[in-house]
C-alpha cells in the first residue's frame, strides 16, 4: 500500500503533464511529502497597503490599491513597451510592461480596482513599477494579503511561468488534502516544554502564514523537529558504535608519569590538562574512542596526541600518526623523536619516499611489535604495513583522508579496533561541530601557550606596496623569513599564474640580492617539496606561493606573511594562511593587501582578521558571512543535509534540540518508554528515507 505522502504529484489538483515534468527535473519534486516540504526561502510582506503618495524607492517591494486611467503603446518592434497611468486618491504611479503587451491591452480595463505589487524605482522624477504582478482588487479579505512566500526557482521554471505564485496555490492544493493525514512527530512532553504549535498547524503557516506569528512559531518548530532529529540520530550512532566496538583499556599510566616528572619541557594549559583528561577517560573505559581534537594553529596539540601515544605503549600497544603530505609527516616525526628518544621508544617513518631495504626492517619491527610509534603518510594503508597490536590512530588534518582510507586502518587491528583522534587546525563553529561532527565525541584546545606573541595583522592598500617592500626588508635585516601568497582561483587558473609570475619578478626587482622560492599547483610534488625544504633550511629568505603553500608546515624563523589580493581569499583560508607565521619568538606579522573597492563582506572579513586571532571567533564570523554549504567541506561523509534550519542562525535551537535528544536517550536509549512511542516510530520510519531526516510521517 502506497503511503499517502508517497503519492504521486501528477494526482494533485492543478498539476499538469507539462508542469510535473518540470518540478520533477528542475526541483527534484516526485510526491506530495516532496512538495510539502519544498519550503520558502523567505516572504513578502502583502499585509500592507500603501496609498500611492507614500510610495519611495527606498522600499523593497510596494502594494497599492489603484484604477488605471489611461494606457499608451511606445517604441516599435522588441522594443515596444506599455504604460499605464495608475492613480488612488492620494496621487498616481506609472506602470510599465515590455512583456504581454497584447494581452495587457485587453485585460486592462480603467474604472476597476487592481490590486499591484512590484519594486518602485524613480524615473525622471515619478515613481515606476516595471511588470507589477496584479489582480482585480476584491477587498482585503477576498485578496491574498499576507505574508507570501517566495520559493527557490530556477530560470526554466520561470520561463513556462511557474514561479512562487503558483507553487504556494500548489501548496495549498496539497495540504487540502494532506491535512487529516499529518500526524504529530513530536511527544506531547516536548510539545508542551517548548510551547510549541501542532505538525499541522507548522505545515500549514510555513507556506501559507496568516501573521507574523504564526510564521515564527511554524519555524521555530519545523526548525526544532529537523534539528532534535538530527542530533538523536548523531548521538544514537555514537551510542551504538560504543557498544558494538570494544576498545583496548588502557589504564596504566606510569610512562606519562615518568614524562611528566622528568622530561616535560614547559608547563600544559588549562585546556591541554582537560583534554588529556578526557583522553584518558576514553582509552580506559573499554570502548573504542573516536575523538575529534580541535586546536588552532599553534595551541599544542602534537604534545597532546604524543600523551595520548604514551598511554597505548604504556600498555603494551602500538600507535601511528598519519599526515597528508610526506613534508608534514616530517614535521610530526622530527617532532615526536626528540620526546620519543628522551623514553627509549622506538619511532619511525613510512611515506613514499622510504627506502625498499628500510621499509623491510620497518615492516619487521612493526609486525614483531619492537616498533612502537609509526609517522607516514598514505603509505600506512598499504596491505603489507601489518602491527602486531595496534591500538591507536592519530590522523592529522583527516579532511584530507577518503572514508574508505580511514576504514582501512581500523582493520589494521582485527581482535579490537583501535582508539582513534582526529586532529584539525581548521577552527569549526560549535554549531556546524554538533551536526557534522555530533557522532564523535570533540575536544577543543581554546587556549594558546604561555609566552607566544600573537601575529598583529595589518590591512594595507596597493598604493603603500613601497612601504611594505621597506618593512619587509627590515624584517630581512634581522635574519627572518617572508611568505608572499597570491590567491588562486580554478576558474582562471591562466590569470592566476600570470599573477604570480608578475608577482614573483617585482620581487626579484625589489629584492635583487634576496635568494626567492616559488610555489605554486602546476610544479610536481618532488619539486614542492623541494622548494619547501629550501624555505624550511633558511637557503631561500622569501617564498612566493598560492595557496598550495602547506597546511601545518613549521618555519619558526619565518615572521611576515603577505597575502596579495586579500579580498579575494574566504575568511578561513586568510585564518590558516596566517598561521604559517607566528611559530617562533620573534613577534610576527600578517598584512592583508587589498584593492580600494571592497564590499561589505569582504570588509567584514578583514575587519575580523585584523581584530582577532581566536580561530573560533573567525569560524563563527565565517559561517555567517558564507553559510554551512561552503564549510561542509571539512567533512567528507554525513555532510549536513538541512531543509529548513540554518545553523548561521539556529544555534540555540540546535543547543536546546540536541540537549533534549541527550536527555531522552540518557533516561531510555532504545525509545521503549511509552511516552517516547511516536519519536521510536518517527525513527523508525525515517530508516527507511534516510537521505530526509524530516519527512512528514
Amino acid at each position: 500500500m502506497t503511503h499517502f505522502f508517497e503519492t504521486n504529484l501528477a494526482l494533485l489538483r492543478g498539476i499538469t503533464p507539462a508542469r510535473l515534468s518540470l518540478l520533477q527535473t528542475e526541483l527534484g519534486l516526485f510526491t506530495y511529502g516532496d512538495l510539502i516540504q519544498y519550503f520558502p526561502f523567505r516572504y513578502e510582506d502583502r499585509t500592507a497597503i500603501y496609498p500611492i503618495d507614500q510610495i519611495t524607492e527606498q522600499l523593497e517591494h510596494a502594494q497599492f490599491v489603484g484604477r488605471i486611467r489611461y494606457k499608451e503603446k511606445i517604441g516599435q518592434g522588441p522594443k515596444q513597451r506599455l504604460v499605464a497611468q495608475c492613480c488612488d486618491e492620494s496621487g498616481c504611479m506609472e506602470l510599465v510592461w515590455f512583456q504581454g503587451i497584447k494581452w495587457l491591452e485587453k485585460t486592462l480595463t480603467p474604472g476597476v480596482d487592481y490590486l499591484f505589487y512590484g519594486k518602485p524605482t524613480s524615473f525622471n522624477g515619478q515613481m515606476q513599477i516595471t511588470h507589477p504582478e496584479m489582480e482585480v482588487y476584491k477587498g482585503k479579505a477576498q485578496n491574498d494579503t499576507y505574508f507570501h512566500p517566495v520559493y527557490s526557482l530556477t530560470e526554466k521554471l520561470r520561463k513556462k511561468y511557474i514561479d512562487s505564485k503558483v507553487i504556494a496555490q500548489l501548496q495549498k492544493n496539497v495540504l487540502q488534502v494532506a491535512f487529516p493525514y499529518i500526524r504529530e512527530t513530536l511527544s506531547t512532553e516536548i510539545i508542551q516544554q517548548f510551547k510549541l504549535i501542532s505538525k499541522q498547524e507548522a505545515l500549514y503557516h510555513i507556506h501559507l502564514p496568516q501573521s507574523e506569528t504564526w510564521l515564527h512559531q511554524a519555524k521555530r518548530r519545523l526548525k526544532f523537529e529537523e534539528l532534535f532529529y538530527n542530533q538523536l540520530r548523531l548521538i544514537k550512532q555514537n551510542l551504538v558504535r560504543k557498544t558494538a566496538f570494544p576498545g583496548q583499556v588502557f589504564s596504566s599510566a606510569a610512562l606519562l608519569t615518568n614524562f611528566y616528572q622528568n622530561h616535560m619541557p614547559f608547563e600544559l594549559t588549562n585546556a591541554q590538562k582537560k583534554v588529556i583528561r578526557e583522553i584518558f577517560q576514553d582509552m580506559k573505559s573499554g570502548q573504542q574512542m573516536n575523538r575529534l581534537l580541535q586546536g588552532d594553529v599553534g595551541s599544542g596539540k602534537t604534545i597532546v596526541a604524543f600523551i595520548a601515544m604514551l598511554l597505548a605503549i604504556d600498555n603494551g600497544a602500538q600507535a601511528c600518526l598519519m599526515a597528508p603530505t610526506e613534508i608534514l609527516a616530517d614535521q610530526h616525526y622530527q617532532g615526536l623523536k626528540k620526546f620519543a628518544d628522551l623514553l627509549d621508544i622506538h619511532i619511525a617513518k613510512l611515506t613514499g619516499s622510504t627506502k625498499k631495504k628500510d621499509r623491510q626492517i620497518l615492516h619487521e619491527d612493526l609486525a614483531s611489535g619492537k616498533l612502537q610509534i609509526l609517522v607516514g603518510t598514505h603509505a600506512i594503508f598499504e596491505d603489507v604495513v601489518q602491527f602486531h597490536n595496534l591500538g591507536l590512530c592519530i590522523i592529522d588534518e583527516q579532511h584530507r583522508f577518503g572514508v574508505a582510507q580511514r576504514a582501512k586502518l581500523w582493520d589494521k587491528n582485527k581482535q579490537t579496533h583501535p582508539h582513534v583522534m582526529v586532529m584539525t587546525a581548521t577552527p569549526i563553529p560549535r554549531t556546524l561541530a554538533m551536526t557534522l561532527y555530533g557522532d564523535l565525541d570533540i575536544s577543543i584546545i581554546d587556549e594558546m601557550p604561555a609566552g607566544r606573541k600573537a601575529i598583529q595583522t595589518i590591512h594595507r592598500y596597493d598604493s603603500h606596496r613601497l612601504q611594505v617592500f621597506g618593512f619587509i626588508q627590515h624584517e630581512l635585516n634581522k635574519g627572518r623569513q617572508v611568505y608572499i601568497v597570491y590567491p588562486l582561483i580554478e576558474e582562471s587558473e591562466k590569470m592566476d599564474f600570470k599573477d604570480l609570475m608578475d608577482g614573483f619578478e617585482s620581487i626579484s626587482r625589489a629584492f635583487p640580492e634576496v635568494p626567492l622560492g616559488i610555489l605554486h599547483g602546476k610544479m610536481k610534488s618532488a619539486d614542492k617539496d623541494f622548494e619547501m625544504a629550501r624555505f624550511v633550511k633558511n637557503e631561500t629568505k622569501i617564498m612566493v606561493a598560492t595557496t598550495v603553500i602547506e597546511v601545518g608546515v613549521n618555519v619558526p624563523n619565518a615572521s611576515i606573511m603577505i597575502i596579495e589580493s586579500a579580498e579575494r581569499f574566504g575568511l578561513a583560508q586568510l585564518h590558516q594562511l596566517r598561521g604559517r607565521v607566528g611559530r617562533g619568538a620573534e613577534q610576527s606579522y600578517c598584512i592583508l593587501m587589498t584593492g580600494y573597492k571592497l564590499s561589505v563582506d569582504t570588509k567584514k572579513r578583514i575587519e575580523t582578521m585584523v581584530r582577532t586571532n581566536n580561530g573560533f571567533e573567525i569560524a563563527e564570523v565565517d559561517l555567517q558571512l558564507r553559510g554551512p554549504g561552503d564549510l561542509g567541506g571539512t567533512r567528507q561523509s554525513g555532510a549536513i543535509d538541512l531543509m529548513i534550519a540554518d545553523l548561521a542562525k539556529d544555534g540555540e535551537i540546535l543547543k536546546v534540540a540536541r540537549e533534549t535528544a541527550q536527555k531522552i536517550l540518557d533516561e531510555d536509549p532504545q525509545l521503549t518508554q511509552p511516552n517516547h512511542q511516536m519519536i521510536r516510530e518517527q525513527v523508525a520510519h525515517q530508516r527507511k528515507d534516510t537521505t530526509n531526516w524530516a519527512k512528514i510521517s
